[in-house]
């Protein structure tokens, strides 16, 4: 008889990961995963690049660099393990003009105090070396960067927690969360299951779903879609791996950069613009009642007041696909507006 019932809201990669390891650390518990669609990955896992972060960017010895380092060989552990896609293409951080080289020395040094594995500075021959059809000053190479499938790696944690006695409910959306002696009774699908715990990763809707717990009004998500341009297949060979521009701090992004994908194709990307649905990954998609939920939170116009240069640079490219390229044309001067369509 299972000793403790587990709940997580959300079969993305990250409530899988999660029912995983308990089953792992604490063997006897029952796991169940409640999913409102009817696969899993559906939403964030799903939609990114694909990309194995080696630990670049981060702070020493934050929590970011630590999991992000030892995430990676995790994973890439797990992937050789399960048969699932891994390759290591390796990623370019590259400078292109002389303003840029003292912020790339600077994320040298994090990087590696971070441990990033075989990290090298490249002038611009050894850039032609590793990525013949690129341009820049100076880059960083980190070769153990790579790219996967996320969701094959979901359905792979989702396959562990069944073999160990869980469930994953799939269509079941939650909708009620309410307290039962110790534990707590969730309401999904019309499906109503006691569980001694829960655990909230719901994603984009995690706010909504902290508030069947709580009255609290924070933290509350807005949502951002990040938009991408695929590569047509005549010039998707110009790019071997991964080509990153240096950050620039004025921003709260990495920059758009282009991704060798796992299914062989290339994307440059993304922005980040605003979304105008919860679930908005396409640019016509348009949920009035977020809308007014968005405009009537104080946080919004602070973040407008805050970022509305970075709002209008994306927004800009966004609308116009020349305006999207000019920026990564930079780096791979061969690749344009005209070799590009919306993924």
């Amino acid at each position: 008889m299972a000793e403790e019932t587990v709940g997580i809201v959300g079969a993305g990669i990250l409530g899988l990961a999660v029912g995983r390891e308990i089953t792992l650390r604490r063997p006897g518990t029952r796991v169940v995963v409640f999913e409102k669609e009817d696969s899993i990955g559906a939403h964030q896992t799903g939609h990114n690049s694909g990309v194995v972060h080696a630990g670049i960017y981060y702070a020493p010895g934050s929590l970011k660099a630590r999991l992000c380092t030892r995430g990676r060989s995790l994973l890439k552990e797990y992937c050789a393990g399960h048969g699932l896609p891994y390759e290591e293409c390796g990623k370019l951080v590259v400078a292109v003009t002389p303003e840029e080289v003292p912020r790339l020395e600077r994320l040298a040094d994090l990087a590696r105090a971070n441990g990033v594995p075989g990290l090298r500075k490249l002038t611009a021959g050894g850039i032609t070396e590793v990525e013949p059809h690129a341009g820049g000053l100076v880059a960083l190479h980190s070769p153990r960067t790579a790219i996967t499938d996320y969701v094959r790696i979901a359905e792979g944690f989702g396959r562990d927690i069944v073999a160990a006695g869980g469930e994953i409910l799939l269509g079941r959306r939650v909708s009620a969360v309410d307290r039962e002696g110790g534990g707590l009774r969730v309401t999904a699908g019309g499906r109503i299951e006691s569980v001694d715990r829960l655990v909230v990763c719901a994603g984009l809707h995690a706010d909504r779903v902290g508030r069947l717990l709580s009255d609290t009004a924070e933290p509350r998500i807005i949502p951002f879609r990040g938009e991408y341009m695929r590569v047509r297949p005549s010039k998707a060979d110009l790019v071997r791996g991964m080509i990153y521009p240096v950050p620039d701090p004025r921003y709260p992004f990495l920059g758009v950069h282009f991704t060798r994908r796992i299914d062989g194709g290339v994307e440059v990307g993304p922005n980040a613009v605003l979304a105008t649905a919860r679930e908005g990954y396409h640019r016509w998609r348009v949920d009035p009642a977020e809308l007014l939920r968005i405009a009537s939170w104080p946080g919004s116009a602070r973040m407008a007041v805050r970022h509305w240069r970075t709002g209008l640079r994306e927004l800009r490219g966004s609308l116009s696909v020349r305006a999207y390229m000019r920026a990564a044309r930079h780096y791979v001067p061969g690749i344009g507006p005209g070799d590009v369509v919306r993924a």
